[in-house]
């Protein structure tokens, strides 16, 4: 009886939980509807003309869904492979250190970055990297001519993804870290008996070591290969960069609340969270499969 009791309690917990989840996560997905309509706001969903798939007809004709397609995944391939290299190295060699006190300072100064929102950072980004800014100043000192950098198509993604990973290595590499001290240093010990070098303990025993997480988050990036990162690129691009940087987020916002098409905007995101889905279904079954990691 006691026990019954408790568990009422544990569900009266999670009800705000549930609660939420329904009304932000559930609720919003009846509005895909309008992506079958020639939606009218004055007359609603229950009222707006009905069109079936003509939406996704015209979408798919226009040329440029393939670019904001291919811009998408190419930005979201590329953070995520840079994204699980970069913290690991880092945490390889920040976990080489011998200098604990060091080591923490070190650690808290890459993570401080992730606490910021894009709204700061871009414009500190832009500030940067501006034609007068201190990064075309000192080009300037080796006879450079100065760069309009975030003007420019040609590197706009790569500034996108470095300014991304700045940004979350440091919260990446506590992961890395938490599972090297999960290797049991009698390894090490026994290794440096053995005459091992640090170079072959690293090859022998820390890699083999972290190889589940490395495979898991590998695993479970997959399903963000569709997101880009909307906030990131919407305070940083501009039209002159459209051609590289616009992904499907921003095409959806400037489609659907700036040029007012609902329609064909719902139908871009409804296309993008099937694909979505699709892919993150999958990326739990590869990481049960090759990591042993479940959530149920």
């Amino acid at each position: 009886m006691k026990s019954r009791g408790f568990a009422k309690h544990y569900y009266l917990m999670l009800l705000p939980g549930y609660v939420w989840l329904i009304l932000f996560s559930i609720v919003p997905m009846f509005g895909f509807v309008i992506a079958f309509q020639d939606y009218n706001p004055g007359l609603g969903m229950l009222h707006s003309d009905w069109i079936g798939f003509e939406n996704f007809r015209y979408l798919f004709s226009l040329s440029d869904s393939g670019t904001v397609f291919w811009n998408t995944l190419y930005i979201a391939v590329m953070k995520i492979v840079a994204n699980l290299i970069v913290p690991l190295v880092f945490a390889l060699m920040l976990n080489e250190l011998r200098l604990a006190v060091l080591k923490r300072w070190i650690q808290t100064l890459v993570y401080l970055p992730h606490f910021l929102s894009w709204v700061i950072l871009s414009g500190i980004l832009l500030d940067i990297f501006a034609y007068k800014g201190p990064v075309n100043s000192m080009l300037s000192v080796f006879g450079a001519e100065p760069i309009l950098f975030f003007g420019r198509a040609d590197l706009f993604p790569y500034l996108i993804v470095g300014s991304d990973v700045w940004k979350e290595f440091g919260f990446n590499t506590i992961i890395y870290l938490a599972a090297l001290t999960g290797i049991n240093p009698a390894l090490y010990e026994a290794a440096a008996m053995d005459g091992a070098t640090r170079l072959q303990r690293l090859g022998h025993i820390t890699l083999p070591g972290i190889s589940t997480t490395v495979v898991l988050l590998s695993v479970l990036s997959l399903g963000n290969v569709l997101n880009a990162g909307f906030d990131q690129i919407f305070n940083l691009y501009n039209p002159l960069v459209y051609s590289s940087g616009d992904i499907i987020d921003t095409w959806v916002y400037r489609t659907g609340l700036v040029n007012l098409q609902y329609g064909l905007a719902t139908a871009m995101g409804m296309f993008k969270s099937v694909i979505s889905f699709v892919l993150i279904v999958t990326s739990y079954a590869l990481a049960s499969k090759f990591a042993n990691y479940r959530i149920f």
